[in-house]
């Protein structure tokens, strides 16, 4: 089925996330004190509890899907945990294979990172595993699966396991009205011949990796989508989003997605970016349109000051009205759902950094990133520095130590690059440098170059790789190590 079939199903969705409620533990009956000691740590009950099943996720009233999800739903529900308080997390795997929950992010061991390269343990099929770790730091996090799934569009963050998890601090100034969280998610995985991200900003911006001479290879096949949500909801399928004139909104911005870049915009209205990937950023700017890669998080405050009723979306027409949108509608306002196209403007991380220079590194990590069309068969593989993963000990850290990490992309596609347990610092990118952003995934433009800083506090296994799932999984990973 075509998905531009799906545009006659028009409208929005907005399911209020917050709503979602936890599976809270009950407390445990009492048990005599000779047994009490033995069994404390098995016998206490979780602080949440998450079950992986088979959920229904009805995008429409007619486009009921299947999936694997957390607790029923797809998203799951919004965690919140405390800032250095202890939690406790029971996950039961209900499915037929072994899964992983990872919490993307935060600086916590690696035994519960959920990372298969980092020794986390699986969740055994039928089977129960319990995180404990200490939740740090503050600012709008998530939770998602991370298997493999390599040629199967069934597994990993091709289901419907994700779901946001805020960390709370004291310290939280609450300058809002109104909080949303969307979370923007593709369904129906199938592969394609080609990629099909949205509007792609490094195809016109520098390119200070391009290759003298490309390889000119038949590509190996990209997965593509038919189906477009936010919040589990296809446009025309959920309750707005209400709104009174004059009302500060907050909203959190998830791009979920297994390996789609996206741009969203709201006709009328401003975002002011305040935090990227759950930390505040040193310079709040306003911008028209917010290009969000797979694991970021955007944190923006909109003024509600244009009466009317709105399509908050993506950029793209045939991906928005095939579902991923979401309608605003002010109080008192019947119209019919605007859509005006935004201006064209290239998203620039930089600008909402400061001016200061960074100290020297102790250490600088060249990391060349290359596709090697068809490399895997029916598909791409990706080397980095000339070789696929695990990089034996060839990624090395010294604790303390400030390391700077270039990343230079040799490929056309703009990577979503993640490193585990840590936040980077942005340095530079594609030559422009800014001081004070701190993110844990970076969108690195086509033939594009990005230098970050990370200082080693986090000791234990730490991977890297790029966000997109099919990217991960044929090649483009590597694990560091500390000395």
């Amino acid at each position: 089925m075509n998905r531009r079939d799906f545009v006659k199903f028009g409208g929005v969705a907005a399911i209020e996330l917050g709503a979602a409620r936890l599976l809270m533990s009950q407390a445990q009956p009492a048990m005599p004190a000779m047994q009490a000691n033995a069994a404390a740590q098995d016998a206490s009950k979780a602080d949440i509890t998450l079950r992986i099943a088979p959920v229904a996720v009805e995008l429409t009233p007619t486009r009921i899907l299947s999936t694997i999800g957390y607790n029923g739903t797809s998203p799951g529900p919004i965690l919140r945990m405390k800032e250095g308080k202890q939690v406790t997390v029971d996950v039961f795997n209900e499915t037929d294979v072994p899964e992983l929950v990872h919490w993307h992010g935060l600086f916590i061991p690696p035994e519960v990172d959920g990372v298969e390269e980092e020794a986390t343990p699986f969740v055994p099929p039928h089977g129960h595993f319990r995180y404990q770790f200490t939740p740090r730091p503050s600012g709008t996090r998530w939770y998602h699966s991370h298997v493999m799934a390599g040629a199967d569009l069934h597994r990993g963050t091709y289901t419907g396991q994700f779901g946001f998890l805020i960390i709370e601090s004291a310290n939280n100034p609450g300058a809002y009205d109104k909080e949303i969280f969307l979370a923007l998610r593709e369904w129906e995985p199938f592969f394609n011949p080609e990629e099909e991200d949205d509007d792609d900003a490094s195809a016109s911006g520098p390119q200070p990796e391009r290759p003298a001479k490309l390889d000119t290879n038949p590509s190996g096949l990209e997965v593509g989508y038919q189906m477009f949500s936010i919040n589990g909801k296809s446009l025309g399928a959920g309750e707005p989003i209400r709104v009174k004139q004059g009302d500060r909104v907050m909203m959190h911005l998830l791009n979920a997605s297994a390996s789609m870049n996206r741009s969203v915009a709201l006709p009328g209205h401003h975002f002011r970016i305040v935090s990227l990937d759950g930390n505040p950023v040193p310079t709040p700017k306003t911008v028209d349109v917010i290009d969000i890669g797979p694991g970021e998080r955007v944190g923006a405050i909109i003024e509600m000051n244009q009466p009317g009723v709105w399509i908050l979306g993506v950029t793209a027409d045939d991906v928005r009205n095939g579902g991923m949108g979401v309608i605003v509608e002010y109080e008192n306002q019947h119209k019919q759902p605007q859509w005006v196209a935004p201006s064209k403007s290239a998203w620039d991380y930089m600008i909402f950094g400061g001016a200061a220079a960074q100290p020297a590194p102790d250490q600088t990590i060249d990391m060349i990133f290359q596709k090697i069309p068809s490399g895997a068969g029916l598909f791409n593989s990706w080397t980095v520095n000339g070789k696929e993963y695990p990089h034996d000990r060839e990624f090395v850290l010294k604790q303390g130590a400030r390391h700077r990490l270039v990343f230079r992309n040799r490929s056309e596609d703009a990577h979503p690059l993640h490193l585990h347990r840590h936040s980077f610092e942005l340095v530079e990118i594609n030559g422009k440098g800014s001081s004070g952003i701190m993110k844990d995934t970076v969108v690195v433009p086509g033939y594009g170059r990005a230098s970050v800083d990370l200082i080693a506090d986090q000791p234990g296994l730490t991977l890297f790789h790029c966000h997109i799932q099919q990217h991960m999984d044929y090649g483009f990973k590597a694990l560091f190590r500390y000395a």
